[in-house]
């Protein structure tokens, strides 16, 4: 058992402890602030203070972590063992910066919470992230950090042991219009022949024609393809599923369709199913509430998974209304500019409420990649594509974390704007199941 010697326990350095020590590195460990009971102390230990106690493992803490409230940080990144870090501390602590410090500030987006400029979708911009500002948001640093503090303690305690950690794939597809033509119903449809014969788009009118006849597949129906991608390499995979009222933004399927709901059921058959809260239920409760009891009612059971349409992410309500619902686990924290972490971090970890001061039992799972960055921000070919995201895989793979994609169905149809992507879609899955 590992003890930590804090001067002053708070609801902030136990979520950090319980991030690096618990959830990164396996171990237990229990916090102290009496000192004697410390100094007493036979086994493996650590400080987390202003001064050592006596010749033990000392980190120079900062004042974050015994803060309350949000204000403004001075914070000024430099290099050490070629990663960026912040919060220096100087040569007397095991590292040169508060490691504990700088987790806290990344993993718990404490930069969201204060004031900032939104983009047209009410979301926090990765060009405004202190990742991106300083050349470090592909790099998942805070598993880096913590592997460097498993290090010191190996090297200090090497009777101490560290449970091995796998490196795992998770597949995930968002379905925001499962087709594009079947099941629109006639108002859509006869909306959709209009806006082709707008544009003299006779080719997308012969297509819909002969879709809807049934002589040709609809070109949004590539589940056949990301079931057998899905058998032959063998790796979880999660659907979300859009089941929002009809918007500008919320364009997927009527719920009462027997042919979508035949879809979710089948598809849940292969894999787990989440719901897509959608643009409009962002800032409604009830909205949230009506859809993810829509993808219950079909489903038969408990709904538990989310990922939130647009990345529409907004600290801490999004995530409370969560909580509210009863979803335990969140795949939304990522960006849509820029692919990375979000959250430097590419392991699962709990959301820590900075309004509340409290860590809750909501579960973040951050994704590294999704297709539209590539394409619609990043300006990337197709044949370019792994380039970018093999990068991402290795980084994981080396601190044995949880690398995330993010797909749509309607992306890998090999057609018209995404042609070309269905096969890196399965050269990504190829790597990242090696």
């Amino acid at each position: 058992m590992l003890l930590i010697y804090t001067h002053n326990i708070t609801h902030r350095n136990k979520y950090i402890f319980n991030l690096i020590f618990r959830d990164l590195l396996g171990i237990n460990f229990v916090l102290t602030s009496n000192i004697e009971e410390f100094k007493n102390y036979q086994d493996f230990k650590l400080s987390y203070t202003n001064n050592p106690i006596n010749d033990e493992l000392f980190f120079i803490s900062r004042n974050l972590l015994f803060e309350s409230g949000i204000t403004e940080q001075n914070i000024s990144v430099f290099e050490f063992n070629s990663n960026k870090v912040f919060y220096a501390t100087g040569k007397l602590s095991a590292l040169p910066f508060d490691v504990f410090a700088a987790s806290f500030y990344l993993v718990s987006r404490y930069e969201e919470y204060l004031p900032h400029i939104r983009d047209e979708h009410g979301r926090f911009e990765a060009k405004d992230s202190l990742a991106f500002l300083n050349n470090f948001l592909q790099k998942p640093i805070v598993n880096i950090w913590a592997n460097w503090i498993k290090g010191l303690l190996q090297k200090r305690y090497p009777e101490l042991s560290f449970p091995e950690k796998k490196y795992e794939f998770i597949s995930t597809i968002d379905i925001d219009n499962a087709y594009a033509y079947r099941e629109k119903g006639f108002t859509r449809s006869i909306g959709g022949y209009l806006k082709s014969l707008s544009t003299l788009n006779f080719k997308e009118i012969t297509e819909r024609n002969r879709v809807l006849f049934g002589l040709e597949k609809d070109p949004y129906d590539t589940y056949d393809f990301q079931l057998a991608i899905l058998k032959k390499y063998n790796f979880k995979s999660i659907y979300f599923f859009l089941l929002g009222d009809y918007g500008v933004n919320d364009k997927n399927l009527p719920i009462e369709s027997k042919r979508f709901q035949s879809l979710i059921k089948m598809l849940g058959d292969y894999a787990e199913i989440g719901i897509h809260p959608s643009y409009g239920s962002n800032k409604s409760k009830a909205q949230l509430k009506k859809e993810v009891s829509r993808l219950a009612k079909v489903l038969h059971r408990d709904v538990t998974k989310s990922r939130q349409h647009f990345l529409k992410l907004t600290l801490p309500e999004t995530y409370r209304n969560l909580i509210d619902i009863d979803i335990t686990d969140d795949y939304t924290m990522g960006f849509a500019s820029q692919i990375g972490f979000r959250a430097s971090i590419c392991t699962p970890f709990n959301f820590y409420d900075l309004d509340m001061e409290m860590e809750t039992k909501l579960k973040i799972h951050p994704f590294a990649i999704m297709e539209g960055t590539l394409k619609y921000y990043m300006k990337v070919h197709p044949e370019d594509a792994m380039q970018k995201i093999k990068p991402m895989i290795d980084e994981v793979k080396v601190v044995n974390g949880v690398f995330i994609s993010l797909w749509h169905n309607d992306t890998i149809n090999d057609q018209k704007l995404w042609k070309g992507w269905r096969a890196v879609y399965e050269e990504m899955v190829e790597y990242a199941t090696r």
